[in-house]
């Protein structure tokens, strides 16, 4: 995924947080990965990604 572009935060990011972000990047390209390399279908693989992130977004606006 190094054809993301990131958007920064206003703030400098600690580089505790950049390392994170990044490794969280990598374990999710990673995962991504494994995932077709198991032959699964990539809306099933894109439905799971959005699933999680409508249960983050929805932790945030609670």
């Amino acid at each position: 995924m190094s054809d993301v572009t990131r958007l920064h935060h206003a703030l400098p990011l600690s580089p505790a947080i950049n390392k994170a972000v990044t490794e969280l990047d990598a374990t999710i390209a990673k995962a991504i990965d494994a995932a077709k390399a198991a032959g699964l279908p990539q809306g099933l693989v894109v439905s799971i990604l959005h699933g999680h992130a409508q249960v983050q977004t929805s932790i945030m606006v609670s």
